[in-house]
């Protein structure tokens, strides 16, 4: 049944474990034109997407609406339909700098004409170092070093097709706070690049990546001067509304808060990596007191504003409200 065919027509091979069935094809081979088509929708199937999404009147799902297709081997057009899309050999450019159809000669003129007719940079590797250099080459501008997160650049690498790097600036007031809050706001909300001077200070400059060439960069750096105003306003909130409070007084909040079902909350918790910090603590001849203490204080911080708005900051704030 699976080889399509009936029993009389399998074969029977004996070895050494006994005898079996088998069938014998010759197959030969087909176009890669003709077979391309089902192994790009076999290969699309298989992506790991959790949500698929359709679009229109199409049954067809995938992990966002497709608007056109180019399936080519050499110069050649092969013919297919995928995802609702008709293949050809027409892909179109930046949607601002260049929206109109871009016909593509080849696979291997694919990038390059791209990149020198549509104001797109295809390859994400060269996207991203070319970002990383326009970045740095920024931030030397300003006197400092740019805070380069790789997770981060790779982020702003996927959102841009024509980056362009410009600066901006925030109140110095903010520099007040610990640079950690500022550069989380930063990095996390805005997607920018904070600046460091060669001490490791921060600077009261950002860099944002746009994905256009703006005839008037003024205005696009003053609306994002505009945006990060309230953001670092929310960092300063929290950083003085915490700071009302000791630290050891929200060792409470913690009994609140389950760390798991059998093992109680973060209070238990803490509690219990209090005793074992004692007691290490009394055999390398260290000071019993502050083990506990210091144990008792680590996690206080889980109920702060801060943390709560920027949980990769626990521990970090602790350290600075402990203090």
């Amino acid at each position: 049944r699976s080889c399509g065919v009936d029993v009389d027509a399998l074969e029977t091979l004996e070895t050494d474990k006994g005898a079996w069935l088998v069938y014998r094809e010759k197959q030969s081979g087909q176009a890669a034109t003709e077979l391309l088509p089902e192994i790009v929708k076999q290969a699309l199937a298989a992506l790991p997407i959790p949500k698929r999404m359709r679009w229109g009147s199409l049954s067809e799902e995938f992990v966002r609406p497709v608007h056109w297709l180019i399936l080519m081997l050499g110069d050649e057009i092969i013919p297919a339909s995928l995802l609702g899309v008709q293949s050809n050999q027409l892909s179109y450019g930046h949607r601002f700098h260049h929206p109109q159809a871009i016909r593509i000669s080849s696979p291997q003129t694919y990038a390059p004409q791209l990149l020198s007719e549509g104001h797109v940079m295809v390859d994400f590797a060269e996207r991203r170092e070319a970002i990383r250099g326009q970045v740095k080459e920024l931030a030397s501008q300003l006197g400092g070093q740019a805070i380069i997160d790789d997770e981060l650049l790779d982020e702003v690498t996927g959102l841009v097709e024509w980056p362009v790097a410009l600066s901006g600036e925030f109140e110095k007031r903010f520099l007040e706070l610990p640079s950690q809050a500022l550069i989380s706001s930063m990095q996390g909300h805005q997607k920018y690049f904070p600046v460091e001077d060669a001490a490791g200070k921060l600077l009261p400059f950002f860099i944002t990546v746009c994905n256009i060439e703006s005839r008037d960069p003024a205005q696009v750096i003053a609306g994002n001067e505009r945006v990060i105003l309230p953001r670092l306003s929310d960092a300063a909130f929290f950083w003085d509304t915490d700071r009302k409070r000791p630290l050891a007084d929200r060792q409470e909040q913690l009994k609140t808060i389950v760390f798991q079902n059998q093992l109680g909350t973060v209070f238990d918790k803490s509690q219990r990596v209090a005793k074992l910090a004692g007691f290490i603590a009394g055999k390398i001849d260290g000071d019993i007191a502050l083990a506990e203490r210091a144990a008792m204080l680590a996690k206080c911080d889980l109920v702060t504003e801060m943390v709560g708005e920027f949980p990769e900051l626990q521990g970090i704030m602790g350290n600075f409200y402990a203090r």
